[in-house]
């Protein structure tokens, strides 16, 4: 039996499933990914200026997205393979760790049923097609990126720039978009942001954004093409300027305090890849064009 003979029912449940597994792991990556940024860069800083650190922290070498296994957080206890089935531990566990009994993070199954919904959303609205294989890619990245952004208010470069990259290869096949809109839309989405920093930083002297979001624009036009950054910076501002608001209004923060753009920026670019066509053209109808 092949792909393209399951109903599109049966291929968005697969997808789904696939979806819930590559959740799992992308909890891994969140939480793991900057910690070995952080140890790469001491050890950078600690070559450079040619002195010796006395590592103090408490995760064991060594220390990458596969070991050490994954491990309560609270008892230090090693997970075994079938109570980190995604979700399905999570329940039958009911949400407390097997040895110690401590409460796991809901966090966890969240991220894995937000990571297969938006694969069978893909699924669904492109088929049995390269543009699912590459959508999902993409929509995979964007949910790291911006968990990692909330946590840590960083893009890491080593997700955002292969993605970048890949959106301008992809385009020489025109999956998304042609060629040229792609490197303009690269070029445009980066150079689009970093305009806006700078006059920002220039009229109140603060730095509004970091440039992984620049970097994280210039994705999305590479995936997208040049058209769809006016789509992405409309809705990721009209977004960010509602919930920044209510974090305000109701959440008792600070207005000086830093909020992730990044978050934004990649569910607009998402919103994009999947109803941009049709949003457009809403929009067209709407004011008679």
């Amino acid at each position: 039996m092949t792909l393209a003979s399951l109903s599109p029912y049966l291929f968005s449940m697969l997808i789904g499933v696939i979806g819930l597994l590559v959740g799992s792991f992308l909890n891994v990556l969140i939480y793991r990914l900057p910690i070995m940024m952080r140890r790469d860069w001491r050890n950078e800083c600690a070559e450079y200026l040619q002195i010796s650190i006395d590592s103090t922290d408490d995760i064991e070498q060594p220390f990458n997205l596969v070991l050490p296994l994954s491990r309560c957080s609270a008892c230090k206890v090693a997970i075994k393979p079938y109570q980190n089935i995604p979700v399905i531990s999570y329940v039958l566990l009911k949400g407390c760790c097997a040895s110690c009994r401590q409460p796991i993070s809901l966090r966890y199954p969240a991220i894995e049923i937000l990571t297969a919904l938006v694969s069978v959303l893909v699924a669904w609205r492109f088929g049995y097609s390269l543009q699912t294989v590459f959508a999902l890619l993409l929509s995979w990245s964007l949910i790291s990126l911006s968990f990692i952004d909330i946590d840590q208010q960083l893009l890491p470069d080593s997700i955002t720039l292969p993605m970048l990259w890949l959106g301008l290869i992809v385009s020489v096949f025109s999956v998304f978009c042609a060629a040229n809109t792609s490197i303009i839309g690269a070029a445009a989405g980066y150079l689009v942001l970093w305009s806006v920093y700078h006059v920002f930083k220039l009229a109140t002297g603060k730095e509004g954004m970091g440039y992984g979001d620049f970097k994280l624009l210039a994705l999305l036009g590479a995936w997208l093409g040049w058209q769809a950054l006016p789509m992405i910076v409309l809705l990721s501002s009209l977004v960010g300027a509602i919930i920044g608001s209510a974090m305000i209004i109701f959440g008792n923060r600070d207005r000086n305090t830093a909020i992730p753009f990044g978050p934004y920026l990649a569910v607009a670019g998402w919103i994009a890849l999947i109803w941009g066509k049709q949003i457009n053209a809403l929009y067209l109808s709407a004011v008679g064009l």
